[in-house]
């Protein structure tokens, strides 16, 4: 009877300290570096925004946030890398428009389910984008763009950050608007595509304006047009597409966290309170807002929920309008 009462007490005690030691755990993540892989090259707005938020989370945690860019391949690729990443928290992503735009382009070349293999962690920010000129290129608004386009049909060379990215369904926007065919020239994410516009390669591309703000303030590149329904603070001389004569070209770009399937809540929570969540933070509020960022700092629901509707709205727009990829 003895021996019986102290197994139960015993036990009644491992269960009582199991809550406990299952707490200590949950706040432990991580106990070594996290990956965060952004789909494109250095330098665009993904890489933007995963390096700021990164450094937080390397701060709140005492574990390095480390960005592994991974360009090409309409973000294919690097997404792929977390979709099949073991589900324990270590490896995640960055996730753009593309996310949304991908399943309707690529259907069954797709080599992931984008709702069945990734968790959401949280949509950080939104931006919109700009159209921006050369300086050497003649156009001063986007009515002299269009007539440029006119006068050479097909042979007018417009740059976005590639397939199925924001400022490549911008793209798009501006080609349906207003009946006009421009070459539209794509890279491996919008930091190259930033580079060669800088460069002069292309005479006009679609950028975020959190991308290319330093730019345009240092007169290396010309803005035409936001595609906000309101003027940016940050550029308040610049006019909307609206403003301009092409309301229909209103694409905004989101950016987001996401994680392989079956990550465990804990970690989901965790990782949105030390990647996502910090957005609010009024320095890093500051910082984002003034390179044209609107911070969001969503939850992994609404971001789960988001990305849902999304890629029900995109597979009925790329059929409606038959947009194709090679």
């Amino acid at each position: 009877m003895r021996r019986r009462r102290a197994l139960l007490a015993a036990a009644l005690a491992a269960a009582a300290a199991l809550p406990a030691r299952r707490a200590r755990a949950q706040r432990a993540f991580p106990e070594r570096p996290v990956r965060i892989v952004v789909p494109y090259g250095p330098g665009g707005s993904s890489d933007i925004v995963a390096r700021i938020l990164a450094q937080r989370a390397t701060e709140a945690t005492g574990q390095s946030f480390l960005v592994e860019n991974r360009g090409g391949g309409a973000s294919i690729p690097g997404t792929q890398a977390v979709a099949t990443a073991p589900p324990d928290g270590y490896t995640i992503g960055t996730a753009d428009n593309a996310l949304v735009v991908n399943p309707a382009l690529f259907r069954e070349r797709l080599p992931y389910d984008t709702e069945r293999d990734l968790t959401a962690l949280g949509l950080a920010v939104t931006a919109p984008l700009l159209l921006l000129a050369h300086p050497s290129a003649p156009a001063r608004s986007v009515a002299e763009v269009l007539a440029e386009a006119r006068a050479r049909p097909g042979g007018l060379a417009v740059s976005h950050g590639g397939i199925a990215t924001p400022t490549h369904l911008a793209a798009v926007q501006l080609q349906l608007a207003t009946g006009l065919e421009f070459n539209l020239v794509g890279y491996r994410g919008g930091g190259p595509q930033l580079t060669g516009l800088v460069a002069g390669e292309v005479p006009y591309g679609l950028v975020a304006i959190s991308s290319a703000f330093n730019h345009v303030q240092a007169g290396r590149l010309r803005a035409l047009a936001i595609t906000s329904q309101a003027r940016s603070p940050q550029l308040p001389e610049v006019p909307t597409m609206a403003e301009s004569g092409l309301p229909a070209v209103d694409l905004v770009g989101w950016w987001g966290f996401i994680a392989p399937a079956g990550v465990p809540p804990h970690i989901v929570q965790r990782l949105h309170a030390v990647l996502v969540a910090p957005a609010r933070e009024p320095a890093i509020q500051a910082r984002l807002e003034g390179l044209g960022y609107s911070v969001v700092a969503g939850s992994p629901e609404d971001y789960a929920a988001r990305i849902r509707r999304e890629i029900a709205q995109w597979r009925e727009i790329v059929a409606r309008v038959g947009i194709r990829v090679e």
